[in-house]
C-alpha cells in the first residue's frame, strides 16, 4: 500500500512559506532593507547614468548631430550653380526633414550710420527664408527676430553687431546703410556655433531683400534638420533635390563626428550600466543566501516537527524558497521605488531630464525574484535534507 503524503496547494504553500516573515516581522524587514538596497542599487545605477547619457546626448545634438548644410559647388565652366528659390520649400518636403532655412548672398554693401563700409571687414548681407532660428538654434540676445515681412529690417550676427558699434541696441530705433537703403536694426543673435559665419553677417528677410536690394531669390546656403537615426541616407537626397540634374555640385556636411562621439559615449555607459547591475546583484544575493541559512538554523525543531508530522522533503524545500522569493520580492518593490526617488532627487539637482527606461524598473522586479529564488535554493535544499530525529533533537 502506497504512503500517502499531504499535499499542498498554491494556498497553502504561500501561507506556510510565510509563516516565519510573518512570525519574524523584524527581521523579515531588516532582510528586506538589504535586498531593497541591493535592487534600489540596481535601480540607480541603470536610470542615473540614463539620465546623463540623455542629457549629454541633448548636448551633442545641440552641436548638430541632426544638422546638415548643403553649399553649392563649382561646375566645369568654374562658376557655382546656383540652387532653386523654392530650395526651402522642396527640402521640407522630404520625409525625414523636420525643418528646412536657407541664406542667400545679396552682395549689398554694409555701412554705419558714419558711413563706413565693411565689405573688407567680412561683414555680408543675407537673405533668410524658413525656419532660420529652429534649424540653426539661434537665440536672439537683444531686440527680436525678423517678422516676415519685406518691411527694411535687419538683425545683426554678434560679430556684425561689434563692428558696427551696436552689440546692444539702443532704446531709440536705429539703421544702418544696406545697399543704399536705410534698414531698421531690430535684434542682435547670439553666437551661432552650427555657423559661425552668420555671426558676422546681417541677416535680412528674403522678400525685403527682393523688394529693396534687387535680390534674385538664389540660395547660396541650405540648411535641414532631419531625424538623427537617417541623417547620413538624408545626406544623398538633400543633394539631388536641391539639384536634380547635378547632385554632384552639391556639398552636404557631414556630421560623422559628433553621431561617432554619441556612440561612443553609449557604448560606455551601456558597460557601465551591465558592471554596476552585475555587482549590485551579486551583493543583493549573498545578503538573502545569510539571511536564509540563519532562518534554517535558527528554525531545525519545526522543520524536525513538520517532518515527523508527514511533510516530505520537497514541501520542506518549497516553503524556504517560497520564502526566499515573497522576501525578495517584498525588497525588489522597495528598492525599485528607492531607487527612482534616489534618480528623480539626484537628476533635479543635476539639471538633467528624468529617465528612467521601462525594462529598468522590469529587470529590477525581475532580478529581486531570480536573485531570491537562486540565493534560497541551497538553504532550502540544506533544510530539507534534515531527519527529523536530528531536527527534532537540536536545542
Amino acid at each position: 500500500m502506497r504512503e500517502h503524503r499531504p499535499r499542498l496547494d498554491l494556498r497553502d504553500l504561500i501561507e506556510v512559506g510565510t509563516v516565519g516573515l510573518r512570525t519574524r516581522p523584524l527581521r523579515a524587514v531588516l532582510s528586506a532593507i538589504g535586498v531593497a538596497i541591493g535592487i534600489a542599487t540596481l535601480v540607480t545605477v541603470t536610470a542615473v547614468p540614463a539620465s546623463s547619457q540623455a542629457a549629454l546626448d541633448k548636448t551633442l545634438t545641440a552641436l548638430g548631430a541632426d544638422l546638415l548644410r548643403a553649399d553649392p559647388r563649382a561646375g566645369v565652366d568654374g562658376e557655382l550653380v546656383p540652387f532653386p528659390a523654392e530650395a526651402v520649400g522642396m527640402l521640407e518636403r522630404i520625409g525625414t526633414v523636420t525643418g528646412a532655412a536657407s541664406v542667400g548672398n545679396t552682395h549689398a554693401p554694409v555701412r554705419s550710420n558714419e558711413l563706413r563700409s565693411y565689405p573688407e571687414s567680412g561683414v555680408t548681407t543675407l537673405a533668410v527664408r524658413g525656419d532660420f532660428v529652429g534649424v540653426l538654434r539661434a537665440d536672439v540676445t537683444s531686440g527680436r527676430w525678423l517678422d516676415g515681412s519685406d518691411l527694411p529690417t535687419a538683425v545683426l550676427g554678434i560679430d556684425a553687431a561689434e563692428r558696427l558699434g551696436l552689440a546692444e541696441l539702443p532704446d531709440r530705433p536705429v539703421t544702418i546703410d544696406v545697399g543704399g537703403v536705410a534698414f531698421t536694426v531690430v535684434g542682435v543673435l547670439a553666437e551661432t556655433p552650427l555657423s559661425a559665419d552668420l555671426q558676422s553677417a546681417v541677416l535680412v528677410e528674403d522678400a525685403a531683400a527682393q523688394r529693396w536690394l534687387g535680390f534674385d531669390g538664389a540660395p547660396t546656403a541650405a540648411y535641414v534638420t532631419g531625424i538623427e537615426a537617417s541623417i547620413e541616407a538624408l545626406r544623398p537626397v538633400v543633394a539631388a533635390t536641391l539639384s536634380p540634374d547635378a547632385s554632384g555640385l552639391v556639398q552636404v556636411s557631414r556630421p560623422s563626428a559628433v553621431l561617432a562621439a554619441k556612440e561612443a559615449a553609449r557604448d560606455s555607459f551601456d558597460g557601465l550600466f551591465l558592471a554596476l547591475a552585475a555587482v549590485a546583484l551579486v551583493i543583493g544575493g549573498i545578503g538573502i543566501a545569510n539571511t536564509m541559512f540563519v532562518s534554517v538554523l535558527e528554525r531545525r525543531r519545526e522543520i524536525g516537527l513538520r517532518r515527523a508530522l508527514g511533510a516530505h522533503r520537497g514541501q520542506i524545500q518549497a516553503q524556504f524558497l517560497v520564502e526566499a522569493i515573497v522576501l525578495c520580492a517584498l525588497g525588489g518593490a522597495a528598492g525599485v521605488l528607492l531607487g527612482l526617488l534616489g534618480t528623480a532627487a539626484w537628476s533635479g539637482h543635476q539639471g538633467w531630464p528624468l529617465v528612467v527606461p521601462l525594462q529598468t524598473v522590469l529587470y529590477g522586479i525581475a532580478a529581486s525574484l531570480c536573485t531570491g529564488a537562486v540565493a534560497g535554493l541551497a538553504p532550502s535544499v540544506r533544510a530539507a535534507r534534515q531527519s527529523p530525529t536530528a531536527a527534532l533533537a537540536a536545542t
